[in-house]
């Protein structure tokens, strides 16, 4: 009885602090109960006893037992008082989550593959707009139980900026970050990132043909600039197809800008030869593609920017690297490139050979290794809610209600 009497004066101290309207179900005593003895002038640290009992709480109040009241209903009082102690700081489950994203699918039924295809493990679709909105429901049937969430709404074909306003006027829970907004550093949202999964390349088409031409854009391209200006030093300097953290050998690939090299390269070659157009597959990486023609020009190369809508000469692309397993992940970079595919690769240094092999005559210039930034509100709990290799994992996740 004494340990419930030690639980009892915990959690009256508890709730006189963070429940006001729990405490006021107890009932103190008077001030001069007849249970109450005086304390003895003069005894420092004493306190009111009541007779052949604990102490009072702190606060003065009695434990339900020496009111009159039985063992079992003090036991469900107790339970009672705590429920409704700790209820102003227990999280609330659910919610809605609002994703925008760039990435516009515009087909008739959902994607098999990708992000969206991935929470199909914890959500059912209920609603598919391709190209515009996609909505998600929790499934009550899941392999891993209920996500906490109830359900998931995403905007497609939203540009960077647009997604940057949502999240800062609270419309958004979740956005795609761009590394070169000076401003994400500052804000008072959370920041989730992935891996360096994402590889930012220049790739040549059947036009150039001299390796030469090819070699010198390759060298004169400043890598430490752009990185530290336009992408605030997010990710990393590469030159290899594998990022250094999946086959440990990026490094002895050459990443250095060589000016003087790259003019001499291009000595005997004719003007046409090294004229050429850069086009970009993705609208967010102009600023890094003119950087780059303007690190050509002092090469002595002559590049433009390509039309919107096609190809170009060069292209600025991107690939993601889809698998953990090095030999699996270059295999699947070579793929999305359109490149001989590598042979076996069962060690270390065929993994090398094989890497070494796809960048030889400079069709590909390797450039930067990226992650997945997203710029996530306060109010979402839980997380994070994205895998080092950038997959979304929403089921333990909740948007905490807005407080009264």
């Amino acid at each position: 009885m004494r340990r419930m009497w030690l639980r009892w004066c915990a959690v009256s101290n508890i709730v006189g602090r963070t429940s006001r309207s729990a405490r006021d179900t107890l009932v103190p005593l008077p001030p001069y109960h007849p249970s109450v003895r005086k304390v003895r002038k003069g005894r420092s640290g004493d306190r009111p006893r009541t007779r052949g009992s604990a102490p009072l709480c702190s606060d003065g109040f009695a434990p339900p037992w020496n009111r009159g009241l039985s063992p079992l209903f003090s036991l469900a009082a107790l339970l009672l008082l705590a429920a409704s102690a700790f209820s102003a700081t227990r999280p609330h489950y659910g919610g809605v989550l609002h994703v925008e994203v760039r990435e516009s699918i515009e087909t008739a039924d959902p994607p098999q593959t990708g992000n969206l295809a991935s929470l199909t493990s914890g959500f059912a679709i209920v609603q598919w707009e391709g190209g515009h909105r996609v909505v998600y429901s929790a499934d009550p049937n899941a392999a891993g139980g209920r996500p906490f969430l109830d359900s998931v709404e995403i905007q497609m074909g939203r540009a960077l900026h647009d997604q940057s306003v949502a999240l800062t006027l609270g419309k958004a829970d979740l956005v795609e970050f761009d590394p070169s907004e000076p401003q994400r550093a500052g804000s008072g949202h959370k920041v989730w990132s992935s891996a360096p999964v994402r590889l930012l390349m220049l790739l040549f088409g059947p036009r150039i043909e001299d390796p030469r031409v090819r070699e010198a854009l390759a060298l004169a391209v400043d890598r430490n600039s752009i990185h530290s200006v336009m992408l605030q030093r997010e990710g990393e300097i590469s030159g290899a197809l594998l990022p250094q953290w999946l086959s440990g050998e990026a490094f002895l690939f050459p990443v250095a800008t060589d000016v003087a090299k790259a003019r001499a390269l291009i000595v005997g070659v004719p003007p046409a030869a090294r004229t050429f157009s850069l086009g970009v597959a993705d609208a967010a990486n102009r600023r890094i593609a003119d950087r780059i023609a303007l690190n050509a020009r002092d090469a002595g190369l002559m590049v433009s920017a390509a039309a919107p809508n096609t190809a170009g000469d060069v292209r600025l692309v991107e690939v993601r690297i889809a698998s953990s397993d090095p030999a699996v992940a270059l295999a699947g970079v070579a793929a999305a490139l359109g490149l001989q595919q590598p042979s076996r690769i069962d060690s270390p240094e065929a993994l090398y050979s094989a890497e070494r092999a796809l960048l030889e005559g400079f069709r590909v210039v390797p450039l930067f290794h990226l992650p997945d930034v997203y710029g996530v509100n306060p109010r979402v709990k839980g997380g994070p809610g994205i895998t080092p290799m950038g997959e979304w994992r929403f089921e333990n996740l909740w948007v905490e209600a807005a407080r009264p």
